[in-house]
């Protein structure tokens, strides 16, 4: 995935009034927002991709999460987040994105 608007726009009508955007990430088809309350993901569906799956995942319900850097000649970077009753979800990112950023958004929202 890599940092793009389009997710952003996309799921701006799900939003709250007081819900900020931080950032959002593309990668083929698919994407994800993180908002100040929640992340949330899209998968996009079907052979044109107008349909979309929203996924609302508050920051309340996360248990655990881990981040993989990334290396070398490995470019990607990984988000693997553990929510309670429903488990891991797993983001692949490319090596430009800031996954410690990312990551230090999370801790924010669930360690205080």
């Amino acid at each position: 995935m890599r940092q793009d608007p389009t997710y952003a726009s996309t799921v701006a009508q799900l939003l709250l009034d007081d819900e900020k955007i931080l950032s959002s990430y593309k990668s083929m088809r698919d994407g994800v927002v993180f908002t100040d309350k929640r992340i949330i993901a899209v998968n996009v569906q079907g052979i044109t991709g107008s349909k979309k799956d929203f996924s609302s995942l508050p920051y309340k319900n996360i248990i655990a999460y881990s981040i993989e850097t990334s290396g070398t000649f490995d470019l990607d970077s990984e988000l693997e987040v553990y929510f309670s009753a429903i488990g891991a979800l797993k983001f692949e990112f490319t090596g430009r994105t800031n996954i410690v950023e990312i990551s230090n958004h999370i801790a924010e929202h669930i360690l205080r």
